[in-house]
């Protein structure tokens, strides 16, 4: 399977980009951001892409944004994480920040213009994202952040994503004995809109954490 590198440029508009990004902020990462966590970790949490004054700036995804800040306070509230905060006095990424039985990563690795990556290119990443689940242990929790994690982990898994329905709070068992759950993306968007409430997104980790538990003692 396809190693992941920051020096990846195998999506030319990305690549591009990334380009302009560092020119015009050199002190920004401007590359392909790696997952942050422990590989093979039980519980495997999966984003989008990077934002621009994000993961694209600090190097570690969802530091940086607001999405960052609910996702590491959530994951802090119910142990996953030793501190609530991601970033620290210098707006730099954490470094007092360890996830505990948990990852993260993004079903596309470069920030894409306006957020939006294509296709093509979310296809191109998928590779690295059949890896990280290649690493998972048995039994091992998926958590997809938005529709396109949803889809990006269902075609690294090899599976048709029209068997298996994005839902906020939805769980699948795959083919492949991962426990896959949803929920909205976290971002400011939804957060703002109401369509995702803090509440809510607490409700999937308390899901998923109690869904462990009757596995451990299953």
């Amino acid at each position: 399977m396809k190693k992941f590198s920051t020096n990846c440029r195998d999506c030319p508009r990305l690549a591009a980009f990334l380009n302009e990004v560092r020119l015009a902020q050199p002190t920004y990462l401007a590359k392909p951001v790696p997952s942050f966590g422990t590989a093979g970790s039980p519980l495997l949490i999966v984003g989008l892409a990077p934002g621009m004054h994000g993961a694209n700036r600090t190097g570690r995804p969802f530091s940086g944004d607001y999405a960052g800040d609910l996702l590491y306070s959530t994951l802090h509230k119910f142990g996953l994480a030793t501190a609530s905060e991601p970033l620290d006095a210098n707006r730099n990424a954490n470094p007092a920040l360890e996830l505990k039985g948990c990852r993260i990563t993004n079903a596309v690795r470069c920030l894409p213009p306006q957020n939006k990556p294509l296709p093509d290119e979310i296809r191109q990443c998928n590779a690295y994202l059949a890896r990280e689940l290649a690493a998972l242990p048995q039994k091992a929790t998926v958590l997809a952040l938005g529709t396109i994690a949803h889809e990006a982990v269902l075609r690294a898994s090899g599976l048709k994503v029209k068997d298996f329905r994005f839902g906020h709070a939805a769980q699948h068992e795959l083919p492949n004995g991962l426990q896959l759950y949803d929920s909205y993306h976290c971002s400011r968007y939804n957060t703002q809109t109401k369509r995702l409430t803090e509440v809510m997104f607490h409700r999937v980790f308390e899901s998923i954490l109690e869904n462990k538990k009757l596995i451990s003692h299953g």
